[in-house]
């Protein structure tokens, strides 16, 4: 079995390629696709093939994929610019006959109506459609994403969010990289559709007492309202349409659509996923 990770440059990717390394993959039978092949340099020093892809060129995926038995493919990274290019690739791994493409997603994407969801669910649909043997992760929030908040709590001591006691089941991009080696590797999951999250969801109030665990500094959570958060963004310059898309972000959040935890990532994983105070911890030391 030879295995393509997409965007294999990013860190989800990197983190994929180190876990399908430490089961057992053979280098060889890894393929790293990325829009500039030389990012990837250290990635081929150990013996992985590394592709030019580029989701917006076919002709370049139609390369990458030869030989390939499975897909990962990692979403892109523009909320609204990005289901194009996802089609690209669904289209291609169907025509060049692979038997698993395995699909990075977002967490409630066809039972949620959020804006960050919207180009996943349409993806969703056009893999079901496509007929092609696929498994869908819907990875939750990775803990790093709170890496700025903790930098602006190490000098203000707060952490103010719009999503009201909203809870969040977030884990190391590490935990989901792992879970998407295991779903490549393992039979079984064809047709699944599975919502990865960490063991436990917290609150806000929770992110704060961990972030002032992190920082050895009192830390709390200051509840915004959806305008109030607006006028923040706004007076940190973001345009109308970003501030928008935030703000929904928050509100989602309040809504649940990061609530949900059931333990099937650690499950899979053979592991408990990463706690909350640990993944703060290493987010902190990796921004230093």
């Amino acid at each position: 079995m030879t295995i393509l990770v997409t965007a294999a440059s990013g860190q989800l990717g990197r983190l994929t390629l180190d876990a399908l390394l430490a089961r057992g993959v053979e280098p060889a039978r890894l393929v790293a696709g990325a829009r500039t092949p030389s990012k990837l340099d250290d990635v081929a020093a150990r013996g992985v093939r590394v592709v030019e892809l580029d989701y917006t060129r076919p002709d370049t995926i139609t390369a990458a994929l030869d030989g390939v038995d499975s897909v990962l493919l990692i979403s892109g990274s523009d909320p609204g610019d990005r289901l194009t290019g996802h089609r690209n690739v669904i289209e291609a791994a169907r025509a060049g006959g692979v038997q698993k493409l395995v699909y990075t997603s977002a967490p409630q994407a066809t039972t949620f109506d959020y804006a960050l969801g919207a180009d996943h669910r349409a993806t969703e649909e056009f893999i079901t459609d496509s007929g092609i043997p696929a498994v869908i992760v819907r990875n939750n929030w990775y803990t790093e994403n709170y890496a700025a908040d903790l930098a602006g709590a190490a000098q203000s001591g707060v952490i103010a969010a719009a999503v009201g006691d909203g809870r969040v089941a977030s884990a190391s991009r590490a935990d989901f990289a792992e879970g998407a080696a295991v779903v490549l590797l393992e039979d079984g999951h064809i047709g699944q559709v599975y919502e990865f999250a960490g063991d436990s969801a917290w609150t806000y109030a929770e992110l704060a007492a961990a972030a002032a665990d992190v920082l050895g500094r009192e830390v709390v959570y200051q509840p915004l309202t959806p305008a109030e958060k607006a006028a923040q963004l706004a007076s940190f310059g973001l345009d109308e349409g970003t501030v928008a898309f935030v703000v929904g972000i928050d509100e989602a959040i309040a809504g649940g659509v990061l609530s949900q935890a059931d333990g099937l990532l650690g499950r899979l994983i053979g592991r408990p996923t990463t706690p909350l105070v640990d993944g703060l911890r290493a987010a902190v030391v990796s921004a230093a």
